[in-house]
């Protein structure tokens, strides 16, 4: 397995007037919110009280707002049937099961759909919409989708199915002609906050349903569960009211009234009164995420909505599994895509892998681990009998969304971002593509250092990690895309011990000292180290109370490890 060596990048030290202003702050603390933009005493008690205020009407609201509340206010006094269409990732069966729980809190007929990944594909699409017209719908509200289908929004109405997108995606020049459409990213839509989830816009729905009908059976604050899980599965910036509502919605979590989430927790021993945001990117959303990745997202949406306490045990059993089915597949797959990306040990500027056999709900995953493991744009496919599909990760130095939109005119579809994309392409146009994408990655990354940045907070000396660091720490939360977790650097450490764990050793535990204080370290996938432990080493971590077996210790998890004095 290659070990591709990082580069350390510290933050640039905090300006004096930064210093001043923070004083109110110990120095390491003051480092950390400087890194993140928070340079004044007012920008920092803000970021770092994040309290939840629940709508009183005077806030400013999302464009298309009114349209869908009125439209849905005539919908539930005449009882006309609501359909709720989501989509088969967490962001969707989270949103898919919040409106059905508002609507039904509000005496609708109402249900929730969930297209199947492999045979209905992302979004709307016009079988489903007959179905759904069949089944008796007058009204159809979008998740996570519809944004840009155009073709089965107008398909819809000629129909006489009314429509209602609610939907985060970037738009495209065209807005499709629903009765009312809910996204922050209108270009018309001067909505400050453009980076909610699809179930954050969902959620600002619900909100203004709720004011306006005022039931009592269910609150805007029992919805925020939802929210937080959907939000931080689908790693949109953990920042300005996406951070409000997960931080609020962690605080739901803590005291579970769902009782999907709550046997989801059991089954991973997750104690829910310690919940984090980690908790939910590593535990519950990929076990969400399996269902659809696997075989049908609906277990999922099951899972989120069920009211029995037996059925919820029987449906978290089910996605644990299929996400221990999963974790496998992915193992195998990469282990294949390996093989044929790699060649003879030489890496490519670009790593391509297709086949038959690879499972078209997991070649992202696999090729997200290429990146991880070789530092170079990936590209892993489903190969079929007419057509490829496949899903593109990438680095920094890549974008690889440009990169496919130069190859527009031999691909059938594609999309995505600078860092992830997918593509559907004729496979007799699939070599001339590939010999394209690697000969731009080629000339793009033909003469830089293409080794990952691993970006530190603060250097520090082992003193220095107390329990004021870790309160002050645990105000940071909730951490992830936008708002990173902390990571400190402390240098020339002695290893005491050290010793490889888990399955195949793995990873590392160990225990360091500065010959002063001594601490414990626990460093993920980085079990190779225990053959050759130099004497003394460096550490890049993130500082953490390990609770394990009732018993709670201060700890070090290590994301990097150099041996002193290496240039970096």
């Amino acid at each position: 397995m290659t070990h591709i060596e990082k580069r350390w990048q510290i933050a640039p030290r905090i300006s004096q007037q930064a210093e001043e202003s923070l004083r109110k702050y110990f120095p390491v603390a003051r480092q950390i919110l400087y890194n993140r933009g928070l340079a004044s005493e007012e920008a920092a008690d803000d970021f770092l009280d994040s309290s939840f205020e629940q709508d009183d009407g005077s806030a400013p609201t999302l464009a298309g707002v009114a349209e869908a509340v009125d439209r849905l206010a005539t919908a539930l006094e005449n009882h006309e049937h609501i359909v709720v269409y989501g989509d088969y990732d967490t962001d969707g069966v989270t949103a898919t099961a919040l409106l059905v729980d508002t609507f039904s809190a509000l005496g609708a007929d109402v249900r929730g759909y969930i297209p199947n990944r492999f045979e209905d594909g992302y979004g709307l699409n016009t079988e489903a919409l007959d179905e759904i017209k069949a089944d008796g719908a007058h009204v159809v509200v979008t998740v996570d989708c519809g944004i840009r289908a155009l073709e089965e929004i107008a398909y819809a109405r000629s129909l006489g199915l009314d429509m209602i997108v609610t939907d985060h995606h970037t738009t495209s020049d065209e807005l499709p002609s629903a009765v009312a459409i809910i996204n922050a990213k209108r270009p018309d839509d001067p909505y400050p906050d453009k980076n909610l989830a699809g179930v954050g816009t969902a959620y600002k729905l619900a909100s203004a349903l709720l004011g306006r009908f005022k039931p009592n059976t269910i609150s805007e604050m029992q919805l925020l569960d939802l929210v937080a899980v959907g939000t931080v599965a689908d790693l949109v910036p953990l920042v300005g009211e996406n951070r409000r509502l997960v931080k609020q919605g962690l605080e739901t979590l803590r005291t579970p009234h769902r009782q999907g989430l709550y046997a989801l927790m059991q089954m991973v021993d997750l104690d829910p009164r310690s919940i984090t945001a980690s908790d939910i990117g590593f535990m519950l959303g990929p076990r969400l995420n399996a269902a659809g990745r696997l075989a049908s997202a609906l277990e999922a949406y099951k899972l989120l909505v069920t009211k029995d306490v037996q059925e919820a045990g029987q449906l978290a059993q089910e996605l644990d599994n299929l996400n221990r089915e999963r974790q496998q597949i992915t193992r195998d797959m990469l282990t294949r895509s390996e093989e044929m990306a790699v060649d003879g040990g030489t890496v490519k500027p670009l790593l391509f892998a297709a086949d038959p056999e690879f499972n078209p709900g997991v070649v992202g995953l696999a090729a997200s681990r290429l990146v991880d493991q070789y530092y170079r744009p990936a590209v892993v496919a489903y190969q079929g009998e007419e057509f490829t599909r496949a899903s593109c990760r990438s680095i920094p130095e890549f974008h690889i969304t440009d990169a496919l939109d130069k190859c527009a005119d031999i691909l059938v579809r594609h999309g995505g971002h600078a860092a992830a994309a997918g593509f559907t392409v004729k496979n007799e146009n699939l070599e001339a593509l590939i010999e394209r994408l690697e000969a731009d990655a080629k000339e793009q990354l033909h003469d830089l250092d293409l080794r990952p940045v691993l970006h530190a907070d603060v250097e520090v000396q082992l003193v220095d990690l107390r329990q004021q660091l870790l309160d002050f720490l645990a105000q940071l939360e909730p951490t992830g895309y936008g708002n990173p977790e902390p990571l400190f650097i402390t240098r020339n450490l002695r290893v005491k011990r050290s010793r490889a764990v888990g399955r195949d050793g793995a990873h590392l535990k160990l225990s360091v000292t500065d010959g002063w204080e001594t601490m414990d370290a626990i460093a993920f996938r980085q079990g190779h180290w225990q053959a050759n432990m130099p004497a003394e080493i460096d550490l890049l971590y993130a500082f953490e109370l390990n609770e394990f077996q009732g018993r709670t210790n201060l700890q070090l998890n290590v994301r990097d490890i150099k041996p002193s004095n290496a240039t970096e």
